[in-house]
């Protein structure tokens, strides 16, 4: 034994001899620790300003209003998006939701197309394909809580169009062998960035791998003006099928003009236009993306190094650990139960924890397990294919056992030293009873 784990293994036992607060210790801090969403903690003068400046020209809407042209806050905010997230092109729309619509637009999923999904991820990464009349095709996740690259091939048919690679709570997904995957085998990427805005994957912005990426600016995600969303593509006609299925199938100037001559004609799209006020707010918020990237990864860091050097202990697999937003800080335990019992006794020492979130294991709900859209001839299920498709737990018992395992406090970006000092400590007392 080095001197490291000597001295982890030492603290490690002083840590255990003290009594936990369950059992009538004295909690490590008074009152709980809660973490708070992360852009709002961030809004200051320049959100303030930026809205003023719709107020007061009295014209919110982004393409024309009275008096001449708007303030082109959306546009502005498209441009300083796309360069941050190292793409050509950027479409700012109402929503995460509005993003994956717009995504399976311009990648043309439409009825009696496959796309292979994790099974544990938001409602929209399913809905999107379904309400293009294509077909969900779910894959097991690993332990980084992602899609199984190992789980994807064989779910490949002559209909498979798209491997949608979510990154979940903070954490790249293997792109790597995701886009190896699709590149032998001639299928598109999406990346859905929602949970993960402000990540990378071996340096590179998570949205600038794929062929198609989306972004989410709802309250939940790193930057925020509580609903927005984002597409974004190197693809001159994939962004020209976006820029048009946004916007009731036409073509403005200012996006005709990015894509140079235009290739499509009219048809018919959706109305996900962002107004002036959301394109406010974001572009003050994309200005400060890595302002508060830089401070929640420096809290996960303090939490990681602080609590590394415990015995056995185990973290959630990170394909890229430096690109990582460290949205929280999960453990494996070996079996629910013990899961269950860290969760209930780290809540007693004022520092609560909880299992992976911010999404739903879709095999399994009733919707998804009895095929219920919005009519009953939708063509989702309706072919031989979609009929065969049987959903359930029997469907994806790896990714039920791994949610069942891990748990992790969540790290906000304006906690102070002395919070995660409180966490680190909370573990180191609470673990060793448990491990």
């Amino acid at each position: 034994m080095n001197r490291r784990n000597f001295v982890g293994a030492m603290a490690a036992v002083a840590a255990a001899a003290q009594p936990l607060a369950a059992q009538g210790g004295k909690p490590v801090r008074e009152t709980p620790l809660r973490a708070d969403f992360w852009g709002p903690q961030y809004y200051d003068d320049q959100e303030r300003q930026q809205l003023t400046d719709v107020l007061e020209t009295g014209r919110p809407f982004r393409w024309y209003g009275r008096g001449g042209q708007p303030p082109m806050k959306v546009a502005t905010f498209e441009k300083e998006f796309a360069a941050r997230m190292n793409t050509k092109y950027a479409l700012a729309v109402t929503s995460g939701t509005a993003a994956l619509e717009t995504a399976m637009a311009a990648l043309q999923i439409g009825p009696g197309d496959e796309v292979i999904i994790p099974a544990w991820t938001w409602h929209s990464s399913a809905t999107s394909v379904v309400r293009a009349g294509g077909l969900p095709i779910f894959a097991e996740i690993d332990e980084s809580f992602n899609i199984d690259p190992s789980d994807i091939e064989h779910r490949i048919t002559s209909k498979t169009k798209v491997i949608m690679a979510v990154h979940l709570q903070g954490c790249p997904a293997d792109m790597d062998r995701i886009m190896a995957i699709g590149r032998k085998h001639g299928v598109k990427v999406l990346e859905d960035c929602a949970q993960s805005v402000g990540g990378s994957y071996k340096g590179r912005p998570l949205g600038s791998l794929g062929d198609i990426s989306i972004y989410s600016h709802q309250l939940n995600k790193t930057i925020t003006a509580g609903e927005g969303g984002a597409v974004v593509t190197n693809d001159p006609v994939m962004f020209e099928r976006a820029a048009r299925f946004h916007d009731l199938g036409g073509l403005r100037g200012l996006h005709s003009g990015l894509v140079g001559q235009p290739r499509l004609d009219v048809f018919v799209g959706a109305n996900y236009r962002m107004s002036e006020f959301t394109g406010g707010v974001m572009l003050a918020q994309v200005r400060k993306l890595d302002r508060i990237v830089d401070a929640v990864r420096g809290n996960a860091k303090r939490v990681y190094e602080g609590i590394r050097d415990l015995p056995g202990i185990r973290f959630r697999h990170l394909p890229d650990p430096e690109g990582e937003l460290g949205t929280a800080v999960f453990l494996r335990f070996d079996n629910k139960q013990n899961r269950d019992k860290f969760i209930a006794l780290m809540k007693a020492e004022n520092v609560p924890v909880a299992p992976p979130g911010g999404s739903v294991v879709l095999p399994v709900l009733p919707y998804i397990v009895k095929k219920v859209t919005v009519h009953p001839d939708w063509p989702t299920w309706t072919t031989g294919r979609g009929k065969s498709i049987k959903y359930g737990p029997a469907t994806c018992p790896k990714t039920l056992g791994i949610l069942d395992r891990f748990a992790g406090p969540a790290i906000d970006p304006k906690y102070t030293r002395r919070d995660t000092d409180d966490i680190i400590a909370a573990i180191r007392k609470v673990y060793p009873a448990i491990a």
